[in-house]
Order: structure tokens, then sequence, then C-alpha cells
């Protein structure tokens, strides 16, 4: 009797599920302190898994056009690659304490206060990267020989760190200023502009790298001027939207004042992000300089593998943004336990995902390293470290999300308390140990890797069981 309307029921939802696609992307003015949380998870989730995907395109469009120019222009990539990650660990701590201060005030409904503190980490964000790039620029040689490069990519190949580093405002600008539309509920914005900084990318990679028609012959170089530009536009869209756009956080002439006490609570909150993801980052770093000692076609395989991996990863923390933002703003509306259905409905989500995906990159890992190069050295180190890193997936899924949901709570010590336990206590000694003394070479790197990833998202789950993460001020 009822047969005929299970079809019916059916296609409803699948109706609205892609009616809820077509909001997500094309922007929605929906107020996510109310409603279905699975909608809201929907709206924000899936503009934030797009905004992540474009950013990591940025990094596997450069290996996918450098790698044709051989190990050590790969090898050089993955070492500054190594290094910029403190200039995103740097933007994501601001991005994450601009998250937090912007999605309490919209919760709030107080958008203007929103605004205000949107242009505080704007400011914020520009006079850091330009303490960073000034030296960053004249000293990039000087680095690489630090992280272990060899003479050719310091002698021929130093051109692609300098840019990296010099031209870091246009990271820094990105990932702040999408922060606040993102926490502001205009995901799809944040999206969008990275749509078009892509896009730029993907024109003039081969163009510049291999001097294709009128365009000079620049090697790995042209992939740092390329990508510079790339991301460069997607800043000036960005800032023309946030003056002219009709989104809910708009800037104005009355905001261009410099508020010292609105700066210092969003240092100090940032403080917290800015060191967990420094901690996190610089065991990278370590982890390089590690692997570094069995060559540069080992260093060449753990950079593509690692890229994959990011390109992986990239959307399940684009979940997770969507969860900092619903447990910031739900805070805000004083709906505590709202937050905390987001995240679990949330983190479920993501370990599914990643489940799937991590199954995948273990039981086919070298059809993606081939995508990239042809050395079968270099193939075979990032087989390995492509299939051991991706056993951990599942317990990534749920620790990205528990961390930034303590994150858009305004809690950023406790992510980093946990960041240095895992990372610095456990992973850095653990890789070294399993490396150099127990003669497992760059596989005991990975190895390492899975165990510190798990024991945080452990110790991040029975933090989060506690809740005190709810009675956050910010």
């Amino acid at each position: 009797m009822n047969s005929p309307q299970i079809p019916a029921q059916k296609h409803k939802r699948i109706k609205s599920f892609f009616n809820y696609v077509n909001e997500a992307v094309s922007g929605t003015e929906q107020d996510f302190t109310e409603g279905k949380l699975s909608r809201a998870i929907i709206l924000l989730s899936i503009p934030s898994v797009l905004e992540m995907v474009m950013e990591s395109v940025f990094v596997i469009v450069d290996i996918y056009f450098v790698s044709k120019l051989g190990a050590n222009a790969v090898a050089t990539v993955g070492i500054t690659e190594s290094m910029v990650t403190i200039i995103y660990a740097i933007a994501i701590g601001l991005g994450t304490a601009t998250t937090s201060m912007v999605s309490r005030r919209i919760g709030e409904k107080n958008p203007d206060a929103a605004s205000n503190a949107a242009f505080q980490a704007i400011l914020t964000g520009i006079i850091i990267s330009i303490i960073i790039g000034v030296p960053g620029a004249l000293f990039s040689r000087k680095l690489l020989v630090l992280m272990g490069a060899g003479g050719p990519i310091v002698d021929t190949m130093s051109g692609y760190t300098r840019i990296m580093l010099g031209g870091n405002i246009v990271i820094m600008m990105i990932f702040i200023i999408n922060a606040i539309f993102r926490s502001a509920g205009d995901a799809a914005v944040a999206m969008k502009v990275l749509w078009i900084g892509n896009i730029i990318n993907i024109i003039l990679d081969p163009c510049l790298i291999f001097g294709l028609g009128p365009f000079p012959h620049l090697g790995v170089t042209g992939a740092a001027v390329a990508t510079t530009i790339g991301r460069g536009t997607a800043v000036l869209v960005q800032f023309y939207l946030l003056f002219y756009g009709k989104k809910r956080i708009r800037l104005s002439v009355r905001h261009f004042k410099v508020n010292f006490k609105l700066m210092g609570r969003l240092l100090k909150l940032s403080f917290g992000s800015i060191g967990q993801n420094l901690i996190s980052t610089s065991s990278w770093i370590a982890l390089v300089r590690i692997i570094s000692i069995f060559g540069s076609e080992v260093v060449a395989g753990y950079t593509i593998a690692i890229r994959i991996i990011g390109f992986t990863l990239l959307p399940s923390w684009g979940i997770s943004n969507a969860a900092s933002t619903l447990v910031g703003q739900n805070l805000g509306a004083k709906k505590p336990e709202r937050a905390e259905r987001a995240v679990w409905i949330t983190g479920i989500a993501n370990m599914i995902l990643l489940s799937i995906i991590g199954l995948t990159l273990v039981l086919f890992p070298e059809v993606f390293i081939r995508v990239f190069i042809d050395n079968e050295n270099v193939i075979k180190s990032g087989i390995l470290g492509l299939r051991i890193i991706s056993i951990g997936f599942v317990s990534y899924g749920l620790g990205m999300v528990l961390v930034n949901s303590f994150n858009g709570a305004g809690d950023t010590s406790t992510p980093l308390k946990i960041n240095i336990f895992a990372f610095w206590c456990v992973e850095i000694p653990l890789a070294w140990i399993l490396a150099m003394k127990a003669g497992m070479n760059e596989e005991g790197v990975f190895i390492a890797i899975v165990i510190a990833e798990s024991l945080m998202t452990l110790i991040a789950l029975i933090v989060f069981r506690r809740g005190k993460w709810k009675l956050k001020e910010v």
C-alpha cells in the first residue's frame, strides 16, 4: 500500500540534496543557528571542501609541471614548501582566530563588530607577511643550504624559494580573508575566488616553466611566479568583494582604524592556533630534514606522496572548517548543545569520507605516484609513503573535526598542548629512532607519522567529551 510512496520519498530526498548543493555553490542567506543541522553542514561543507581542493590544486599543478624538470626540481619545491608551511601555519592560525571572533559576532547578530574584527585581522596579516617576506627573499639560498639542499638546487633553483617566501603576503591574505567570508556564512565566496586564482595558475604554469610562445623560460622559478600571480589576482577579487560585495561582512572607510585592544585579543587568540600549526608544520620540516639524509630521490618521492595526501586531506579540512563555523556561531547564539551535535555529525561524515579515500590510496598508490614522475626510485619511495600514511586516514578524519571545533570555540590552547605532545614529544623522536637507530630509513618516518596523528585524535576525543570548550568566551 505504501510502496508507491517510497520511490517518491527517495526522489524528494535526492532532489532536496541537489537543491542544497546548488544553494551551497551559488551562495546562501541561511542562518546557521537555526533550522536543520544536516542542511547547515551541507551548505557550509560543500564550498569549504571545494575551497580547500582549489588551494591544494596550486601545489598539485606546480608539482605536475615541475616534475618534468627532474628530481632536483621536485626536491626544490618540496624543500621550499616545507618552509612555506610555516607561513601556512601562521596564516591558518590567524584565520582560525578570525573565524572564532567573526563567527561569534555573527551568531550574536552584530555584523558591524564582525567587520571590525575582520579589518584588524587583515592588518595583522599584512604586518606579519612583511616581517617574514623581506628576510625570506634576501636569505633564500642560505635557507636552502640549512634545509640540506644540494649544490645544484642552491645554485640554479633558489629563485623559486625567493619568490615563494618574498611573496607570502598573497598566501596570508587568501587564508585570512577567506576565513572572514567562511565564518560569516559566505563560504561560496571563499570557494569562488580560488577558482579564479587556480585558472590563472594552470594557464601560466606551463607557459612560464617551459617558455611557451612569448613567455620567458624560467624553469622551476616560473612555477613560483605563476602561483603568486594566480593567488595575487584572487586576493584583489577578495578585497573588491569585501568593500563592494553584498555579503554579510562589508568593510568601509569607518573600519580603517587601528584598534589595539581588538588586535591584542585577536593576537592572543591566534597565538594558540599559530602555535599549534607551527608545532605540526615544524615537525614536517624536521621529517624532511631526516628524509633528506637518504638522497634527493627519496625526498622527491616523499614530496609527491605528501602532495597527494595533502590534496586528499584538504577536502576533509574543508568539512572540519564547516564544523568550526557552526561551533562559533551557535556558541555566539547561546546554543552549545546544537554546537556539539554539529561536531559529532561532521566528525562521523569526515571519518567515512577519509576511510574510503585512505583505502583507495593503500590499494592503488602507484597509479597516483606515476601521474607525476617516471623515475623508478622516486616512485618506489612515493608508493611506500603513500601506502603507510594513508592507513591512518580513518582517525585523521575525526581528529581534524575535533581540533577545528576547539578552535572555533576559541579554545586554541587545548589543541596546542595536544600538538606539542603528539608531534614534538612523539613524532619527531620516534621518526629519528625508527629511521636511524632501527634501520628502517624513510619507512620509519612514515610509520611515526601514523602513530603521532592517531594519538592526537585519541587525546582530542577524550578532552572534547569533557565539554569545557563550551564555556570559552571570545
